[in-house]
């Protein structure tokens, strides 16, 4: 790849700036119409080895179109680790909405390719990072997040000469940072393992473009180029259809299965009701006070039948938790900022750092459930959504969170029972819509969706725990008992 990017290519100042002006007249008049009709977002990622021109090609660009529907971005890699989220959670959180263009000049690729030049990581370890990044950008691609992936490059032997002359102008040292430093360093000897790694990564939907940077005015024009190549392909394509409606479900799933199995029966009285509560409520808040809970963090996860018992559930477990370190996040259709974006961008804003808490009321689950049941969304999205799921769910895990996911269920019966008495009772009206009856129409649906969701997404990182709602005092006792057993576990 490296190879067609070294012959040395130049472009005069008169021949660049006549090409110029067309160029910039293209790029602003499809930024516009990306504003106007916003079917995708566009994410840049501007890397290369220091001295390249990524960073000139940056300061131009957002003068070529109107910077302000352009966010740039450089990320500080040390400072986001530090606050004990994930590593991704840094580039999930600026991704942009539909209609917008990002540029990352630091991005995924920037930690694992200089693991792997600094012999950090082995080989194994770099094709596993690797294989998740392709398999993050399919997602992005498909939730409609282009990238548009740039790789500024000028010959090793040029290399170091160029960093030289930055460092001795006092004027451009500041430039040269430590990390790129021990980039270029490493890239002299092994430039090989970059250019394998770019392979390895150039899709069909997110190609690497890589840019002679020989000559800067030829570097600019061939990065806006691409730019413009990728803006008119994409914009050219027509709207997105709607998803089909799903075929009406009639029939029970077989049985027995997971929640056939369930004893829907089992009760609690009430005086070992109050005292396995407390007794739980209090391990848990010890659980979390302790030293090597610092280190960690807890995500509770409540999904359920409508009346099936979360809200009192998610309370109980609330009780027990400094509502300093504790954030409940109730999840609803999503807002209009939260459908500009991948589907799991409103979940990844709200992970918990270190030593904290967050109980998702609903979550990531919706896409294979309700939306799944209600056709929302196609087959095709929500059936590989499980596959996201888990690897979500796993960088959780790899980051130090506790993940812990509850699903409540209730007999038709009492489901019923429990409609009739919010109807009924003032201050539970707020409770209960015309939406819960017809999901209580579609029953036979969910309880298929509920069984696929098991059998795609109950991992040995963050297994599933069934909860029988019948009795309310049986389920919490039960959810206070299996969440500290995690979180005691985990510490």
């Amino acid at each position: 790849m490296f190879a067609a990017a070294e012959r040395g290519h130049r472009l005069d100042k008169a021949g660049f700036e006549r090409r110029l002006q067309e160029l910039r007249r293209v790029l602003l008049a499809a930024q516009y119409r990306l504003l106007r009709d916003p079917r995708f977002a566009l994410v840049i990622l501007a890397h290369g080895e220091p001295s390249a021109g990524r960073t000139e090609f940056v300061n131009h660009l957002t003068t070529w179109i109107d910077p302000r529907h352009v966010a740039v971005h450089a990320v500080d890699p040390d400072g986001v680790t530090a606050a004990g989220r994930p590593p991704m959670w840094r580039f999930w959180t600026l991704l942009p909405p539909r209609g917008r263009i990002t540029v990352l000049l630091d991005s995924w690729y920037t930690e694992p390719l200089l693991d792997r030049l600094c012999r950090r990581i082995g080989r194994r370890a770099f094709e596993e990072r690797l294989a998740a990044i392709n398999a993050f950008e399919r997602m992005l691609d498909a939730d409609h997040h282009h990238l548009l992936k740039l790789w500024f490059h000028v010959p090793v032997r040029d290399l170091k000469r160029r960093v030289d002359a930055l460092r001795r102008d006092e004027t451009t040292a500041w430039r040269v940072t430590p990390e790129e430093r021990e980039f270029v360093r490493a890239f002299r000897k092994r430039s090989d393992e970059v250019e394998k790694a770019l392979a390895a990564t150039s899709t069909p939907q997110a190609p690497w473009r890589v840019i002679d940077g020989h000559d800067k005015h030829w570097a600019q024009w061939q990065a806006g180029q691409a730019l413009r190549t990728l803006l008119a392909s994409r914009l050219s394509r027509g709207p997105e259809r709607p998803p089909p409606r799903p075929a009406p479900v009639r029939r029970p799933p077989a049985t027995p299965n997971a929640l056939s199995a369930l004893d829907l029966t089992a009760t609690l009285d009430e005086a070992r009701y109050n005292r396995e509560l407390a007794r739980l409520q209090a391990r848990l808040a010890e659980a979390i006070r302790r030293k090597p809970f610092r280190r960690r963090s807890l995500v509770a996860v409540f999904e359920g039948a409508d009346a099936a018992g979360k809200g009192g559930a998610v309370r109980h477990v609330a009780e027990a938790i400094d509502a300093r370190f504790l954030t409940i996040v109730p999840i609803a259709a999503p807002s209009d900022e939260e459908r500009a974006r991948p589907y799991l961008w409103r979940f990844w804003r709200h992970l918990p750092v270190h030593g904290h808490v967050t109980i998702f009321d609903r979550s990531w689950y919706g896409r294979v459930l309700v939306e799944r049941v209600e056709g929302f969304c196609a087959p095709a999205t929500w059936r590989r959504a499980y596959a996201e799921i888990n690897a979500f769910e796993d960088e959780l895990v790899a980051a130090g969170t506790i993940v812990a996911k509850f699903y409540l269920t209730v007999s038709p019966a009492e489901q019923l029972r429990r409609f009739r008495e919010r109807e009924s009772t003032p201050w539970k009206r707020f409770k209960i819509g015309p939406e819960d009856w017809r999901n209580r129409a579609k029953r036979h649906a969910y309880d298929h969706a509920v069984l696929d969701m098991l059998a795609e997404t109950d991992t040995p990182a963050a297994p599933w725990t069934l909860i029988e709602g019948d009795d309310k005092r049986f389920a919490r006792v039960k959810v206070m008992r299996r969440l500290v057993e995690a979180v005691e576990t985990a510490l």
